[in-house]
């Protein structure tokens, strides 16, 4: 894991309309979320079963996730490196494991090595910066 250093962490908005601009930019709702807390990710590079995200964790500040008008305050974004096996899951489960496209694989690794770490950083902050860059344009932000 990446810690990225940027002018995210500590924002408010409402969850409702930061979902709104931050799909168009290829983000999508992370799945270890909760009534309370959660994160948006971003795809970076995906290759041969690897994946490299910039997340932005969140926690809710008022309200409930569920709802378009609660607010969230932004965490440290991060970039994180999944490693998923590519090949059949020997527990026979499903059709779909066994035919090596199941989205519900569990990575190998979900905190993989990063090489190239400047790459990815830089990366991680460029993808970062266009979401700031989307929020202020739509006057979304607050500091907390």
């Amino acid at each position: 894991m990446l810690k990225l250093q940027t002018q995210l962490e500590g924002r408010e908005a409402s969850y409702g309309i930061v979902s709104d601009c931050i799909q168009d930019l290829g983000y999508h709702m992370g799945g270890n979320w909760d009534y309370d807390h959660g994160c948006f990710d971003h795809i970076l590079c995906q290759e041969d079963g690897e994946t490299i995200y910039v997340r932005l964790p969140f926690i809710v500040v008022d309200g409930q996730l569920d709802h378009p008008f609660a607010t969230i305050r932004f965490g440290t974004p991060y970039v994180i490196k999944h490693v998923v096996h590519l090949g059949l899951e020997h527990d026979g489960s499903s059709l779909m494991d066994a035919t090596g496209f199941s989205q519900f694989q569990s990575p190998v690794d979900k905190d993989g090595n990063i090489t190239d770490k400047n790459r990815w950083v830089h990366a991680g902050e460029k993808a970062v910066e266009n979401l700031l860059d989307c929020l202020h344009a739509q006057g979304l932000l607050k500091t907390s």
